[in-house]
């Protein structure tokens, strides 16, 4: 396919976002079946909330510098051994491992996931050019929700027939098969020249310099909270949707959010600042959530909240650019909202399962709504520090 007359080399794109995939299923394989893991690890109570945050730890940590990482080991060579460690690490688990050593795979699996979801649009940017770039880059934002849906939907019948483990290994046969694919596939695309590796001791000051900054700092707060529902909702409200409904509704979500996002988010961006957008998908989230209080398990709710959810979602990602000017700017703030990605991701889960423990439905779905309201809440803070001051220059 020649890239320079149709903009992008549309195959290869697709092979890398099936890459995203790979890595979002990192999260989902254990989110879809987190009612069923009490059957592999029967003693361990609340401590199963860690089997889904565990992988974000790393991204937590490093976040912020995993792009000055990645281009000093390689576009191309992350991507291919990210996907191999992955595979190793589901293999892994499909055996029956103590809970403390399943728990470490999920960290190592973690500097698999952080490679891939940094070099993969990366690698997708290179793919594309000119106005196929940005088309390339929003369809590499919907990997997370469209492989939350495809473990609903191909995953769970699998869990069904095969059991728990057989869903594990499936994703790293997958994953071999990728890492095989893209390995041969890459092999002649031209990439940036590698840099050198970033000094530790530079880490905490470009950290600081970030969290001052409410132009840089500002996308990656709501994130926060953001992810810290998302994919916490997505793991333990199913068991409290009808049977009936529940994997018409879980495999629902996703899409309907990215549906949204992809829709009437782009709609409303042309009218209103992405921070304002987001502020409004956040209060439009809380209320869903006092409506799923009233009525549990609604489905008409359910499908609600993902549709509020995926407001905040593209626009989260908007306001990136509409708040920071520069390229290096930019960069950051897409580094930091990285790190809260993982960082949210980490806390809610567990989070939400000890508040479960405690207080049960209710407490769940009133906790979720107090963090989304102050999502919007932390984005006026941030706001009113900004003190008015345009974002982009012009």
């Amino acid at each position: 396919m020649d890239q320079q007359q149709t903009g992008g080399n549309w195959g290869m794109i697709a092979l890398v976002w099936i890459a995203g995939l790979g890595a979002a299923a990192q999260y989902g394989k254990i989110g879809v079946v987190f009612d069923r893991l009490p059957e592999l690890y029967p003693d361990v109570g609340a401590a199963l909330g860690w089997t889904v945050s565990l992988v974000g730890v790393i991204g937590i940590v490093f976040g912020v510098v995993a792009g000055l990482f990645v281009a000093a080991f390689g576009y191309r060579r992350t991507l291919v051994c990210c996907l191999w460690l992955g595979a190793a690490m589901s293999a892994l688990q499909v055996l029956a491992l103590p809970f403390g050593l399943f728990l470490a795979t999920r960290v190592v699996e973690g500097i698999s996931h952080l490679g891939i979801v940094v070099a993969g649009p990366t690698l997708m940017a290179i793919l594309a050019t000119g106005p196929a770039r940005g088309v390339a880059l929003t369809i590499w934002s919907t990997f997370f929700g469209v492989s939350f849906a495809l473990l609903s939907w191909l995953g769970l019948p699998l869990v069904e027939a095969q059991g728990v483990r057989a869903l594990f290994a499936a994703h790293a046969v997958i994953m071999v098969g990728l890492a095989v694919i893209l390995h041969r596939a890459l092999r002649d695309l031209p990439v940036p020249a590698r840099t050198a590796f970033p000094k530790l001791r530079a880490l905490p000051a470009l950290h600081l310099g970030i969290y001052r900054s409410p132009f840089k700092l500002a996308p990656a707060a709501g994130w926060l909270f953001y992810t810290s529902c998302f994919l916490a909702i997505l793991t333990l409200l199913p068991p409290f949707v009808p049977a009936e409904a529940r994997v018409f509704v879980m495999g629902a979500m996703p899409l309907v959010s990215i549906a949204v996002s992809m829709s009437l988010g782009v709609v409303l961006l042309r009218v209103l600042p992405g921070v304002r957008l987001v502020q409004i998908g956040f209060l439009l989230c809380a209320v869903t959530m006092l409506w799923l209080w009233v009525s549990p398990g609604d489905w008409r709710a359910c499908l609600a909240l993902a549709a509020a959810f995926g407001l905040v979602q593209g626009a989260s990602f908007a306001a990136v650019p509409q708040l920071n000017a520069t390229a290096a700017d930019q960069s950051e703030a897409n580094g930091a909202m990285s790190q809260a990605g993982n960082l949210g991701n980490g806390i809610g889960t567990p989070l939400l399962v000890a508040v479960i423990a405690t207080g049960g439905y209710s407490a769940m779905i009133l906790t979720v709504a107090a963090l989304l309201f102050a999502g919007a809440v932390v984005h006026q803070i941030l706001a009113s520090q900004r003190g008015g001051r345009p974002a982009v220059a012009g």
